[in-house]
């Protein structure tokens, strides 16, 4: 489904390499947890693949067409199937929990309903048993301008189920949550991956990643240096991070 060869990513200011020739290849349905030390490259490894930061070097390959050589159309089929989860959410403050799932983010729905609002029936019932299923069914008319990072980052992740996306990058996606709200989320997550053929990729805590992922990515130094099936690490394993 996903083929990406030899990834590089330097910032320009400074030159300083960040991500240092990545390859993996990903198939539809894996939960993949990256874990490592601050600094190691993983936000920016998921942001290359939302193509919210230019490519210093690399092949992207998604079902078999090239993104780069595709065009356009290539790359705004990416961002329009793909959803990316940042730590710190772009949601409209003024709008409800609701309908900032409903609205959606640019590319994911026509540009009459994010200025008019205007849902159908089914979208807002679909788009309320989101939040329910993540535990923000209390939150659904609260402005999110009022809610907490964990509670934001929740309605963020309804959004991008809500309106379809296959593939979910998501950069610590349960930070601030409590350990039991947490799992709940990341359960959630692991099955839409084997019921529904999603694909996550998150940047998760070593022990999260051990509990929910199908596959961990341990990255050091902007390379992975680690790609193991999803099991408790060794203190070997661990070391190497």
């Amino acid at each position: 489904m996903i083929k990406v060869r030899g990834l590089k990513k330097t910032v320009s200011s400074d030159k300083i390499p960040v991500l240092r020739g990545i390859d993996f290849d990903l198939v539809r349905g894996e939960f993949v947890a990256i874990v490592g030390p601050s600094g190691s490259g993983k936000s920016m490894l998921l942001r290359c693949l939302a193509l919210r930061e230019k490519w210093d070097g690399g092949t992207f390959v998604v079902d078999e067409t090239d993104v780069f050589k595709g065009g356009w159309s290539a790359k705004m089929k990416v961002r329009r199937e793909w959803a990316y989860l940042q730590q710190n959410p772009d949601l409209d403050p003024n709008r409800t929990a609701l309908k900032n799932v409903l609205i959606g983010q640019v590319g994911q729905t026509p540009a009459w309903r994010r200025l008019t609002g205007m849902v159908r029936t089914d979208d807002y019932m679909g788009a309320m048993d989101m939040l329910e299923s993540l535990g923000l069914l209390d939150k659904a008319k609260n402005k999110s301008g009022t809610l907490s990072g964990g509670e934001k980052q929740r309605v963020a992740t309804a959004r991008a189920l809500a309106h379809g996306a296959n593939v979910l990058l998501a950069d610590e996606p349960v930070i601030g949550l409590d350990p039991h709200t947490a799992d709940s989320v990341l359960g959630m997550l692991k099955q839409l991956c084997e019921k529904e053929e999603k694909t996550v990729v998150a940047v998760l805590p070593i022990e999260l990643a051990e509990r929910h992922a199908h596959r961990i990515w341990g990255m050091d130094g902007g390379k992975i240096v680690l790609d193991i099936r999803g099991r408790r690490l060794t203190t070997a394993e661990k070391s190497r991070l």
